[in-house]
């Protein structure tokens, strides 16, 4: 069975079987952006995997991704998706600014969108970074969509 699809978490020394497989997926991610050839040759193919990356979540963080994809695309076109850790990701000058972890990557009761420091969204002396999600609703899109806007700068 696929570490990403234990029931269990079972930990080696100080990380989960998750976390490795996770810390493995960047290294090949990291290796197979360097053999790639030209940018939009390789933005293609960063499309393409995290579409796929996508189509391989279980059925309600399939449905969840695919939404947060499409609102991310639709409100920050400056933002490229990639893989990062084996997530959908969205960069801006190569730095990821937000994600999507789906519920079952780390065997978690709920998906999670959130935003690395490269995100724009200080306020003040504390802001959330990451989200918890169990579904999404027209509200949580629209928000979503303005967080990522601003996020990108």
């Amino acid at each position: 069975m696929a570490a990403s699809t234990r029931k269990t978490t079972r930990k080696t020394e100080t990380f989960t079987y998750e976390e490795r497989a996770a810390m493995k997926e960047r290294a090949q991610e990291v290796k197979a952006s360097a053999r790639r050839g030209s940018r939009a040759d390789k933005a293609a193919e960063d499309e393409a995997a995290v579409v796929a990356k996508i189509a391989e979540m279980e059925d309600g963080d399939r449905a969840m991704a695919e939404r947060i994809h499409a609102v991310v695309k639709a409100s920050a076109p400056g933002l490229a998706p990639k893989l990062w850790y084996g997530m959908p990701a969205y960069a801006k000058d190569g730095k990821v600014v937000c994600f999507f972890q789906s519920a079952q990557k780390f065997n978690a009761r709920y998906a999670t969108f959130g935003f690395n420091d490269k995100a724009d969204l200080d306020e003040g002396t504390m802001w959330p970074t990451a989200f918890a999600l169990t579904k999404l609703t027209a509200a949580d899109e629209a928000r979503i969509g303005e967080l990522v806007k601003r996020a990108a700068g």
